[in-house]
């Protein structure tokens, strides 16, 4: 895995705090929620010290490795059945800014590697069993901007939503929004630096 330490050509949003005024979805982003120093503090740490590694998915009929690395911290779920490791404290560090911004508790944390542009992760919903009838998702950007799409799983009418995730960034999907909408990270042919994205769960 390469090895990057200079975080100075990351870009840091500058669109404050937005919520976003569409249907059966509570989605809210802000930009800087983690300053600049912050995140090219925890960009490095996660980086070098998490435990990442490739993982299997199915795709039509047959298994393929997923265009991305993951490391897992926190309850047992179908994503990491193996070792569950404990939470750095920088990973607390985080949660704990979270938690405290939201009022709402997390127990586990999937960490997602974008190593460059030929990493991604296609249309989905997320299907980790939340201790809440609707699933809460904290999404943390560290590193280089990456494109965030969503659309509406049956309103068709509704215009896709796009957001760039800077580095700091941090974007809650509450409520309603995992049920109804689908997000995707799309590749892309651009000569992006790797992005580390951060998304707390409840577990069961």
């Amino acid at each position: 895995m390469m090895l990057f330490d200079d975080t100075e050509i990351f870009s840091s949003g500058k669109g404050g705090k937005r919520t976003f005024d569409v249907p059966d979805a509570d989605l809210m982003l802000i930009d800087n929620f983690f300053s600049k120093e912050e995140s090219d503090y925890y960009y490095n740490f996660l980086y070098h010290n998490s435990q990442w590694r490739e993982y299997e998915m199915p795709m039509y009929d047959k298994v393929v490795t997923a265009p991305r690395m993951i490391a897992w911290y926190g309850a047992t779920s179908r994503v990491e059945r193996k070792s569950n490791p404990d939470w750095p404290h920088q990973l607390l560090e985080i949660r704990a800014r979270v938690q405290q911004h939201t009022n709402i508790k997390f127990n586990a944390v999937l960490l997602n590697l974008y190593r460059d542009g030929s990493d991604g992760v296609g249309w989905h919903s997320d299907k980790t069993t939340s201790s809440n009838k609707n699933m809460n998702i904290a999404s943390v950007t560290f590193g280089e901007t990456r494109l965030f799409r969503l659309r509406h799983k049956t309103l068709k009418h509704i215009p896709q939503i796009e957001i760039p995730l800077h580095h700091g960034t941090f974007l809650l999907m509450a409520g309603h929004t995992n049920t109804y909408w689908e997000h995707q990270v799309p590749k892309t042919a651009r000569d992006v630096l790797p992005r580390i994205n951060l998304t707390f769960r409840q577990v069961r």
